[in-house]
Parts: structure tokens; sequence; C-alpha cells
């Protein structure tokens, strides 16, 4: 794609000139099949075949169940695994083939709600994440006719091509309809949903996320296109995100100074990483808690953290890898006295 290309479809767009736009449009996706990148090609027909190009932005929705969800603007750091099943929902969502609801599973923090948003920006689509505190009621059967009032304003909405709608922790109104310790009234509330699923638009967006996927009705299940699994995090993959996270906290906090290949080892000596949500806060506190006028604290901080047992023997921390400098870092011993004692442990 060419610089006049991208130049053109600005000019085209700010001018509303539809049919200029898509034949500058169907140009690039022509360039972009002859040097083989197919895929992206086949994304760009996809999304042309069916879109009205210039649907007014910014509309306002009446929406009693609903908030608007500001997208994802920063990046979002994925296991290349869970990377390729969103990459296949974008895809998906382009053919316009009537693949349109997604479940993300996973456990609390593992970036299921993150990645929604992070689809709504590259979608361009707008994101209505209902608030299941308006739809939960007392009274009896009352939940119920909540949910369906619900999939009415969702069938209601205009250009539905334009929307993302997430069900955020839906297990706090679907939960199993035969499980025996489940209320009733739940049990009437993911018929609700059932009922809902099938009747919506093809062209919506739609996507659940929960933490309890093993007490979900497969009934409700079986309504989702595709069920994403957000537990597939590799140890190295939970370093490199953690690394994401300390260079975007860095940018903010600039009395921290950056000393990666410290940091990644102290990472390395977790036994257990936790997920990015956590792993985000853990980082950040570490930052934000450090003392201004020692650009490391942070790391000595992540280190007590990571070094529960309080192994402070010199000997031992150079045998994990550390060198005299990182050591002098994490215990604030002088380079010269960690270096006589080191020796002195190896003379003995």
């Amino acid at each position: 794609m060419k610089k006049k290309n991208v130049l053109n479809l600005i000019k085209y767009y700010s001018e509303k000139n539809d049919e200029a736009f898509r034949n500058e449009a169907y140009e690039i996706a022509r360039e972009f099949d002859e040097t083989g990148d197919f895929q992206l090609s086949e994304y760009i027909m996809a999304l042309l075949s069916n879109v009205n190009t210039f649907i007014p932005q910014g509309q306002n929705y009446d929406l009693s169940f609903f908030t608007k969800i500001e997208p994802n603007q920063a990046s979002l750091p994925l296991p290349e695994k869970i990377k390729e099943d969103i990459i296949g929902i974008i895809n998906a969502v382009g053919h316009n083939a009537g693949v349109n609801k997604f479940l993300f599973e996973g456990a609390p923090g593992t970036g299921k709600t993150e990645t929604v948003k992070q689809l709504a920006r590259i979608l361009d689509r707008d994101l209505f994440s209902v608030e299941f505190d308006t739809v939960i009621d007392s009274k009896l059967g009352q939940t119920s006719k909540n949910i369906s009032e619900l999939f009415k304003e969702i069938q209601n909405l205009s250009h539905p091509e334009k929307i993302i709608i997430l069900f955020d922790e839906i297990d706090s109104i679907a939960l199993d309809r035969i499980n025996k310790n489940d209320l009733r009234e739940m049990g009437r509330a993911t018929s609700a949903i059932l009922k809902g699923l099938d009747t919506l638009n093809e062209n919506i967006v739609f996507i659940a996320t929960t933490n309890l996927y093993e007490s979900f009705d497969k009934a409700l299940i079986r309504r989702f296109d595709s069920v994403i699994n957000f537990n597939r995090y590799e140890k190295e993959d939970l370093i490199e995100i953690s690394e994401y996270i300390l260079n975007e906290a860095l940018d903010k906090f600039k009395f921290a100074g950056r000393n990666i290949k410290l940091f990644r080892k102290i990472m390395n000596l977790m036994t257990d990483i936790p997920y990015p949500g956590e792993l985000k806060n853990l980082i950040k506190t570490s930052i934000a808690f450090s003392n201004p006028n020692d650009e490391y604290d942070y790391l000595k901080r992540l280190f007590a953290l990571v070094n529960k047992n309080n192994n402070d023997n010199l000997k031992k921390l150079q045998d994990l890898g550390f060198t005299v400098r990182e050591i002098e870092i994490l215990t604030g011993i002088s380079k010269s006295q960690v270096s006589r004692e080191i020796k002195g442990d190896q003379n003995e």
C-alpha cells in the first residue's frame, strides 16, 4: 500500500465520496492479494461487501440496561495461541457469515475484558456493556422479564453492524439450570438469555466473559459460535507481558530507572507468575511505592516479594545468575563488599 492510497482514502472519506472511497479500498485489497497477504485482502473485501461506509459516528443510544465503554487504545499483549483466536474473530466478523457470538472463559486477570475493548477499537465498533445491577431483581420472575427487555433493546439498535455487546461475567445471571444449588430464578434467567441469543441480529457482535465456565449450562455454551480459553499462558508469555507492563509504567514514572535484564531475572525466580491483571497491579504498585531518590528501589521491592525466604546469601544470589552490580542494587551492599564476601565464601 502506497502513501497515495492512504491520502486518497482520507480525501474521499472527508468528501463523503462513497464510490471513490470503495474503489480505493478495493485497490488496496487487490495490492495486498498480489503481494501474498491474502487474509488481509479477504478481510478488507468482506468489510466492504456488506457495510455502509459512511455510517454516522458518535450516535446517541437510549439504552436502559447498558453502559458505553471506551475501547482500549493501547496494544494488548497476549500469548500467541490466544492472539490467533482473536485474529480469527476479526476475520469471522469481516466475512459477515453470521459467526458473531463468542464466549471468553478463563481465570480473573487473564485479559478477557481488555481484549473485548481492543476488539472494539480494531473493528471500529461501539462497545456496550450490560449493567447487571439494573437487570437482576428480587421480585419473582422480574429478572427474566428484564433480560427479555434487554434483548429487545439490542434488537432495536440502529446500525447493528457497528455494535459490540458485552456480557461481562455473564455467570452472575446465567448458571447451570439443572444445578441443585442454583436458584430457580437464575434458571429462568438463563432460559431468557437462551431465547435472546436465538433471535440475536447476526450483524451484532456479542461477547460474554466468565470465570465459572465449568458451572455453565451446556445449552448456553452451544449458543456461542466459539469459546476462547484465556488460561493458555506459559511462563515465558507472562515474563514477556510483565516486561511490556513495566515499560508502559516506566514511561509514566520518570524517576525510575530501566534495567530490563535484572527485571527479567527477578521475574524468572517466581514459581507462579500471576496473570496480567494481578501482574499489572504488582508492578505498578512496586514503582509507585518506591523511593523517588533511588531509581531501582522498585526492583528491590519486587525482589523482596519474590525472595520470600529472605535468602540474602550473596554467593547464592550469584549462583542464581545475578552479577555483582545487580546484587548491589538488590541488597544495597556496595560492589566492593559484595565481591569481598563472595570471594571469602569461595575461599572457605
